[in-house]
C-alpha cells in the first residue's frame, strides 16, 4: 500500500489503497458538484418565494464566509488527527446540507444549507487533496496532484450542468439533484470509512485551530510570484459565476437555465479537461501556458462584449477555461512538492484561501458596481484585472528563467 513517508496506518484497511484512491478522487468531484448545483436554481427559488435580489448576495456570502472560516481554522486539522476522521465529519456535514436543501421552503433555509455546506467543503479541502496525493498508485507519479486540480473544477462544471438539465427537464423536481448527490455522498462515507489512514496522529491539534494562512518556509519564496496565478484563475471563475449568466442573457435575450449552466461548464469543464490532458507538463510550462491563455481569453472576451457577439464570448470562455485549468495545476505542481507530509493539508488550505478570496471578493464587488456602472463596462474592467494578474505571473516566470539561464552561463564559463 503506498503511503506518505512516515505514515503508519493504525489498522488493516478493508478497502485497498488503489480503490481508496479512486473513491477519494470521486469525493473531490462530488463535493464541488454539490457546491455548484444550487447556483442555476436560485432564479427558480426567487420566482417561487419572491425574495429580493439582495438575498442572492447573502446566500453567496454565507457560503464563502463559512468556507473560508473552515479553511482558516480546521484546514490543517487532518495533519494532526488523520485524513479519514476529518473527511468523515466533512461528508456527514455535506449530507446534512443536502437534507436541508431538500426540505427548504424559504430563503432562510437556503442560507442555512449554504453555511453547513461551506463548513463541510472547507473542512474537507485540505485533507482531501492531501489524501488523494498520499494514496496515489505506485507507478502513477503525479496523478494525485493532477486529480487534486481537476476534480474540483470538473465537479463545479458537472454540478451546474446537471442541476440545469434536471430543472429544465422537470421544473417541478428541483430537489432531485440534491437527492442524487445525497445518495452518492452516503456511498462515499462508506468508502472513506473502509479506507486506509496515511498519516500518524501528531500533537498540536489545538494550536492548528488558530486561524491562519500557513505557508511552509520552503514554499514562501515561490508563492510570492505563483499565487497571483491562483488569484487570476479563480477570480475569472468569480466573473463567470457572478456576471456570466447576466452577460449571456444580455447578449442573447434568453433566460434559459440550461444556457446558464453551459456557460459555467464552458469555463470549469474545459479547465478540468485541460488539467487531465496537460497533467504531465512541467510546472513552469503549465504556468506560462495558463497565464498566456488567460490573457488571450480575456482579450477576446473584451472584444466579444464590445461587438455584442455571444458566439465569440463563449469561444473566449472556452479559451480562458484551458488557461484556468493549466494555470491552477501549475500552481499546485510548483508549490505542493516543496511541502512535507505533515504540511500538505495546511498548504492546500492556504492555497484555497487565496483562491476563494479571489473568487468571491471581486465577484461581490462586481455585482455591486454593475448596477451603477453598467454590466458590460464592469465585466470589461473585471477582465482587465484578470489580465494584469496573469501578466504579473508571466513577468515572474521571465525573471526566474532569466536568472536560471544566467546561472547556467556562469557555471559553464
Amino acid at each position: 500500500m503506498p503511503s506518505a513517508p512516515g505514515a503508519a496506518p493504525r489498522r488493516r484497511p478493508v478497502l485497498p489503497a488503489r480503490a481508496a484512491f479512486w473513491v477519494q478522487a470521486s469525493v473531490l468531484v462530488v463535493l464541488l458538484a454539490a457546491s455548484s448545483a444550487p447556483s442555476p436554481l436560485y432564479p427558480v427559488y426567487q420566482d417561487l418565494w419572491g425574495f429580493p435580489p439582495v438575498v442572492l448576495t447573502v446566500i453567496f456570502a454565507a457560503y464563502v464566509v463559512a468556507l473560508l472560516t473552515a479553511l482558516l481554522t480546521v484546514g490543517s486539522l487532518s495533519d494532526h488527527l488523520g485524513r479519514r476522521p476529518v473527511l468523515l465529519v466533512a461528508l456527514v456535514l455535506e449530507i446534512a446540507a443536502m437534507v436541508v436543501f431538500v426540505l427548504a421552503d424559504n430563503e432562510t433555509a437556503l442560507v442555512a444549507a449554504r453555511v453547513v455546506q461551506g463548513v463541510a467543503t472547507g473542512t474537507a479541502t485540505g485533507a482531501l487533496g492531501a489524501y488523494v496525493i498520499e494514496l496515489e498508485p505506485v507507478g502513477r507519479r503525479g496523478l494525485g496532484t493532477v486529480l487534486t486540480g481537476a476534480g474540483p473544477i470538473l465537479g463545479l462544471a458537472g454540478g451546474a450542468v446537471a442541476s440545469s438539465l434536471i430543472v429544465a427537464a422537470a421544473p417541478g423536481r428541483i430537489h432531485l439533484i440534491y437527492l442524487v448527490l445525497l445518495g452518492l455522498l452516503v456511498l462515499q462515507v462508506v468508502g472513506t470509512a473502509l479506507g486506509p489512514e496515511t498519516v500518524k496522529r501528531a500533537p498540536g491539534v489545538l494550536a492548528s485551530l488558530r486561524p491562519r494562512v500557513q505557508f511552509p518556509p520552503d514554499v514562501r519564496r515561490p508563492a510570492v510570484w505563483v499565487l497571483p496565478a491562483a488569484a487570476a484563475c479563480w477570480s475569472l471563475g468569480g466573473l463567470i459565476i457572478s456576471l456570466g449568466p447576466s452577460l449571456v442573457r444580455s447578449l442573447t435575450g434568453s433566460d434559459s437555465v440550461v444556457l446558464t449552466g453551459l456557460v459555467v461548464a464552458a469555463l470549469t469543464g474545459t479547465g478540468g479537461i485541460a488539467i487531465l490532458v496537460f497533467g504531465s507538463t512541467a510546472p513552469h510550462r503549465l504556468l506560462a501556458m495558463g497565464m498566456s491563455l488567460l490573457v488571450a481569453g480575456m482579450a477576446v472576451t473584451i472584444a466579444a462584449l464590445v461587438v455584442g457577439s455571444v458566439g465569440l464570448y463563449l469561444a473566449a470562455t472556452v479559451l480562458a477555461g484551458v488557461g484556468f485549468g493549466t494555470g491552477f495545476l501549475g500552481v499546485l505542481r510548483t508549490l505542493l512538492p516543496r511541502a512535507a507530509v505533515h504540511e500538505r493539508a495546511g498548504l492546500l488550505s492556504a492555497i484555497y484561501v487565496v483562491s476563494y478570496l479571489s473568487h468571491s471578493i471581486p465577484a461581490v464587488a462586481a455585482g455591486a458596481v454593475a448596477g451603477a456602472a453598467g454590466l458590460v463596462p464592469t465585466a470589461i474592467g473585471y477582465a482587465v484585472m484578470v489580465i494584469v494578474l496573469a501578466l504579473v505571473v508571466l513577468v515572474g516566470l521571465g525573471r526566474r528563467n532569466g536568472s536560471a539561464a544566467s546561472g547556467r552561463r556562469v557555471a559553464e564559463g
